[in-house]
């Protein structure tokens, strides 16, 4: 069978292939829109040299057509949670891919099912031995979660556009459809803020060990929104608040008690910096910061961390995670804390990611009691950052040593007892940056974890095996070299002779 990643809800092979080296007429309902062009984008990296984009199928051979219908497609066998609920959030990402020798169907209800479909698309091309062509077969595809993501720490070491781009078209990939940055810690802040140009002047060129930093300006943040959404991944920025904020405090004095800026943080220690509520610098920090980057970001979420706080009370903790969902619920947008934040009082709609694999997730579970959805990150099984085996040499062991067995061998409807499944929306991978410095360390951690992580999250608990996953990723290794995308050649997977 096709060597797809996720694996798809039903495979069904066909006698034949089509063959992407003639000429091709791409047939879509909208020449200008994004899928169109995510199409053309596909078919021209697996080695179609002439297509002819139309908007009119005249039935003839050698088309590819996308199209978009009214209907939902009827759910797989498989995709359906074990009491029945499927996740609500849209958009819709059910698809259905048809190759034949003569043409190629795509169909979905929704833009974003169509993406889906073309990143099988390209799959199937990408990892054929012997030419441009696309295996005939028929697939019917959901995906399990809704929630689908990584989240990548820019803070500890910055990483640019080109960089976050190049991790957009990974996730598309594989059907994420969750890009989660964290751009303030104590090291460094990382996008300017108009109304507080301090944040990003003072803070914006700092990070772990004294490197030279870096920030995103408006402008390029909006650059990656926007092509994040034309490949189907929304963009969840995170305001780590009222903890990892020495960033923060170093720029803007008077939020500390003292009047005083704080020196600039270089190392990786957490939990000894903290906003305080009393000051009456800091309400109207948050809503300057907070609203702005709600105005910046079309997507429904803003993440306001709430992690690894030491230095308050219970009772100021909770108050001030309080106010800063209530100032993102006035911005319009839904709030998402890490795990401890389940503690205060979250608004209708608030979403919970739990992190903490060595703690209990009682938090996460009075939360999702009172009706907060959950997003789990656990970090033995979907931190990133930690190491593959105990010599490696990048990444951390804190929650212990992570290889693609630990990223994919679990079931999160299973993973937290006493958490309802169906208030589970999705998976998020996570890679914290205290070690990695460069794209190729960054591609290295991700892959071929990533991968794991992202089937783990799309596709039916029964329909995943291990074995089968790493035949799979092994194949995908002549796609990532072709990409310049960096792997870790994990002795869990029986990889084919690398040329690298």
């Amino acid at each position: 069978m096709p060597a797809v990643i996720p694996v798809p809800s039903r495979t069904e092979a066909r006698e034949g292939w089509f063959d992407l080296a003639r000429a091709v007429r791409l047939v879509v309902p909208d020449a200008a829109a994004p899928e169109a062009e995510r199409a053309r984008e596909a078919l021209a990296r697996v080695g179609a040299q002439r297509v002819e984009v139309v908007t009119h199928d005249d039935g003839a051979p050698g088309a590819i057509v996308l199209t978009l219908g009214d209907a939902t497609l009827q759910p797989p066998a498989g995709v359906t949670r074990p009491d029945g609920v499927r996740p609500s959030a849209p958009p819709a990402e059910e698809y259905s891919l048809s190759v034949d020798p003569d043409r190629v169907v795509a169909e979905a209800s929704t833009p974003e099912g169509l993406l889906r479909a073309l990143a099988t698309l390209e799959q199937l091309a990408s990892v054929r031995d012997g030419g441009a062509g696309l295996e005939a077969v028929h697939v019917t595809d959901a995906p399990r979660y809704s929630w689908r993501g990584l989240m990548v720490d820019i803070s500890r070491h910055f990483f640019g556009v080109p960089v976050l781009k190049d991790v957009v078209d990974l996730l598309a990939l594989y059907k994420l459809n969750v890009l989660h940055l964290h751009l303030s810690d104590d090291q460094g802040w990382r996008l300017d803020i108009g109304s507080r140009p301090e944040l990003a002047k003072r803070s914006g060129d700092t990070e772990v060990g004294g490197g030279a930093g870096g920030f995103l300006t408006a402008d390029d943040y909006v650059t990656l929104v926007t092509y994040a959404a034309e490949r189907g991944v929304v963009v969840v920025p995170e305001i780590d608040l009222p903890g990892h904020t020495n960033a923060a405090l170093h720029a803007v004095p008077e939020l500390n008690p003292s009047g005083e800026a704080t020196a600039v943080y270089t190392g990786t220690e957490v939990g000894f910096s903290a906003l305080d509520l009393e000051l009456p610098a800091t309400e109207p920090f948050l809503r300057d910061v907070l609203g702005e980057v709600a105005a910046l970001t079309p997507g429904d979420y803003l993440h306001i961390g709430g992690d690894e706080v030491k230095t308050m009370t219970p009772e100021a903790y909770a108050a001030f995670v309080e106010k800063a969902a209530e100032i993102v619920v006035e911005a319009g947008k839904r709030p998402v804390v890490w795990q401890e934040g389940g503690k205060a009082q979250l608004p209708d709609g608030a979403v919970v990611q739990l992190w903490e694999s060595n703690s209990s997730p009682e938090a996460v579970l009075e939360a999702a009691a009172r009706g907060a959805r959950v997003v789990l990150s656990p970090g033995k099984h979907v931190y990133l950052d930690m190491k593959y085996h105990a010599d490696y040499s990048l990444g951390l062991a804190w929650a212990g040593l992570v290889d693609v067995r630990e990223s994919y061998d679990w079931d999160p409807d299973a993973y937290t007892p006493g958490l309802d499944p169906a208030a589970i929306d999705g998976v998020e991978a996570a890679l914290w940056t205290e070690t990695v410095t460069t794209r190729e360390e960054l591609f290295t951690m991700l892959l071929p974890r990533l991968a794991a992580v992202a089937e783990v999250a799309w596709s039916a608990q029964d329909a995943r095996a291990l074995d089968d996953v790493a035949r799979r990723l092994a194949d995908h290794a002549a796609l990532w070299q072709e990409r310049d995308w960096a792997f870790h050649p994990s002795d869990q997977v029986p990889w084919p002779s690398l040329t690298r």
